[in-house]
């Protein structure tokens, strides 16, 4: 499955439960690690851990591989990665102190970084 697919794929998934702001970043730029990545919030710990295993069912229902999952007993902020797709998925505190959308949208020009001399 393409990374746009499985994105939308993954996406869908998140809406289905509810999922709030979710934003959908092209990371192609910025890593090799993966292609997008998939911010979301859910209101509490409970939604954060359904929103995570939602997005897991998707992807293994539709035969895509789930390379691993992280923070899955918190709660607070779980990772899947879904091999070209990353998906993020926190409470609102958390997301509000990472900022995780504006690091990932920054190029080194953005950043204020400059070339070494």
């Amino acid at each position: 499955m393409k990374s746009k697919d499985l994105a939308s794929l993954a996406a869908g998934a998140l809406e289905d439960i509810k999922g709030e702001h979710i934003v959908v970043l092209d990371i192609t730029q910025q890593t090799d690690i993966a292609d997008v990545m998939i911010v979301v919030s859910g209101n509490s710990h409970r939604q954060v851990k359904a929103l995570a295993q939602n997005v897991i069912d998707a992807a293994k229902g539709s035969g895509c591989q789930v390379l691993g999952v992280e923070g899955f007993e918190d709660g607070e902020w779980i990772l899947v990665d879904l091999v070209d797709v990353i998906v993020q998925v926190m409470i609102p505190s958390v997301r509000d102190f990472y900022d995780l959308e504006k690091l990932w949208s920054l190029t080194p020009r953005q950043s204020g970084e400059e070339n070494p001399k």
